[in-house]
């Protein structure tokens, strides 16, 4: 297994949100994170990605292997596409930057800076971020936020691309992305919600 997370129970705010999951990710499989809003999809990728600390459980196998992808875009505004791809290659060891370039049609925008290109461009240029790591567990949460139909479309053939080539992707989205992934609904791992005594509540009046 590339990933495994074994009865993680995770805070937001110092209140639990997810209590005893479990879940495994291999080699070329894909899984996509489900639940309502607030259910704590975000906590458990940030978790994952290492940004914060789970409040009990362990998780396996991801040490340096994970790139993530948030709701920023994670690009440098006064950098150009190409500088910002190039400067990412860099921070992991990477080399040639054309093939981020290619998977989003960004050739034609290599030059501008970062900074003027629109939302879905912006958004374009973050994802082509992964293929710059060289990393094979790509985090995403909600990746196809700004993009349109054709921009969707080239993320789900990059994601496509990273599976077969032995990499694995944990993905939180709404969005049928038309690849073989498998489903984690996190609504049944949902912690159960904190009550107060009647001197405890008064702490807080």
């Amino acid at each position: 297994m590339m990933l495994s997370a074994q009865n993680l129970t995770l805070a937001r705010g110092g209140v639990p949100v997810i209590a005893g999951l479990d879940f495994t990710l291999a080699a070329g499989q894909a899984l996509i994170l489900r639940g309502p809003n607030g259910a704590g999809k975000t906590t458990l990728l940030r978790t994952i990605a290492g940004l914060q600390a789970p409040v009990s459980g362990t998780i396996s196998g991801a040490d340096d292997a994970i790139a993530y992808a948030g709701h920023a875009d994670g690009i440098k505004a006064m950098l150009s596409v190409r500088e910002n791809l190039q400067f990412w290659a860099q921070v992991f060891g990477g080399g040639a930057i054309d093939a981020a370039l290619d998977a989003y049609a960004l050739h034609p925008l290599a030059d501008r800076l970062a900074g003027t290109l629109s939302a879905g461009q912006k958004r374009r240029l973050g994802l082509s971020r992964l293929l710059v790591t060289g990393c094979p567990v790509w985090v995403l949460d909600e990746p196809t936020v700004s993009l349109d139909v054709d921009a969707v479309a080239m993320f789900a053939a990059a994601v496509r691309a990273h599976l077969a080539s032995g990499g694995a992707a944990l993905i939180a989205t709404h969005i049928d992305l038309s690849i073989d992934a498998e489903v984690l609904d996190i609504k049944p791992f949902r912690a159960k919600p904190v009550h107060f005594s009647g001197a405890s509540d008064e702490a807080f009046l």
